[in-house]
């Protein structure tokens, strides 16, 4: 029987986000036990939260938000490579994995392992690996970390070779646990008709 593997990094109060973003917070508009008839909270946060899909609009003017994406990218067969402890995703770190006929692929670091201490080291990809893993007709390249780019990126290269193409791109997952190999993804953005990005809840069934 398939098994649900969830990879999606629990959203509550201390959780970290993007130096300068907007942190995640939890308010109460009604409470059962101050009298009123349901309970019931206010989020304020980023929309890059967690694990979340980013949009064209968040480097493409003009682009569209993320709820008018296809959602196929974000549905079906995807491959787990694991690549722990590289700082750059490359040929050398990746080795001899063949991507004919994947579509979707997430890359395991393990590079940043608390959610709630900012890690600024964290694992990258290189944009010459990018750009030819690109060209095998990919759908969505997913990693582990708060970026496809370096912290300190100023061109955000990964980023738009990613979004020039139209390939979508999976960050934040907690792939902690996954073993390489091959499952469904599942990671299905909101329709946020205006914003740059979603907080997505993404899962891998086994195949069994």
């Amino acid at each position: 029987m398939a098994r649900i593997i969830d990879i999606s990094p629990p959203v509550e109060t201390g959780i970290g986000v993007w130096p300068g973003d907007t942190e995640y917070r939890l308010s109460w508009v009604m409470r059962q036990e101050k009298g009123d008839p349901v309970t019931l909270a206010a989020i304020m946060t980023t929309p890059h939260l967690g694990a979340h899909a980013d949009g064209p609009l968040h480097f493409l003017p003009g682009s569209p938000g993320v709820g008018g994406l296809d959602l196929e990218p974000f549905l079906g067969r995807c491959r787990v490579v694991d690549v722990t402890g590289c700082r750059k995703v490359d040929d050398e770190a990746v080795g001899e994995e063949n991507f004919a006929g994947v579509e979707r692929v997430l890359f395991k670091t393990g590079t940043f392992p608390d959610r709630k201490q900012w890690n600024f080291d964290f694992a990258w990809f290189d944009p010459e690996f990018l750009q030819k893993l690109v060209k095998t007709g990919v759908l969505l390249v997913g990693i582990d970390t708060p970026s496809v780019d370096p912290f300190d990126s100023t061109d955000f290269a990964a980023h738009r070779i990613l979004m020039e193409a139209g390939v979508r791109n999976l960050e934040g997952l907690d792939l902690t646990g996954v073993e390489a190999g091959d499952y469904e993804l599942i990671a299905l953005p909101l329709p946020l008709v205006e914003a740059d990005s979603s907080p997505v809840r993404a899962v891998l069934r086994t195949l069994d």
